[in-house]
């Protein structure tokens, strides 16, 4: 792959974005960019995506003050998923949460909520 423009979008103009803390490699959340959220991320070192529930761009952080602050953005082998590495600045989820991964699958399909603080 030699530019976005070999990205693979879906019909939508979407592609997924995962977010990992650059430093413990954790998942903090799944987001979707199109072309521009994209483009933003790359020029501003601040995660933008795309909102599908509001057809809107995004600033990760706008209303919360908890920005997601860009170390290096990644696409996977296919060039359908991006990767963002970042540095977050307070929780991500909208819950409180550190990371919106913060339910676990029991073996019986029973949820357990994770210990941090939300």
């Amino acid at each position: 792959m030699e530019s976005i423009n070999e990205l693979k979008f879906d019909d939508r103009g979407l592609i997924p974005a995962i977010a990992q803390d650059e430093d413990t490699g954790e998942v903090l959340m799944l987001g979707y960019m199109n072309r521009e959220s994209l483009r933003r991320t790359l020029n501003s070192g601040e995660v933008w995506l795309y909102s599908r529930s509001r057809q809107e761009l995004w600033h990760k952080g706008a209303t919360s003050g908890n920005r997601l602050m860009v170390s290096a953005v990644w696409t996977d082998c296919d060039g359908d998923t991006i990767l963002v590495k970042a540095r977050p600045l307070g929780p991500v989820c909208h819950t409180g949460h550190r990371t919106c991964f913060f339910q676990r699958f029991n073996k019986d399909g029973t949820v357990t909520m994770s210990q941090d603080e939300g």
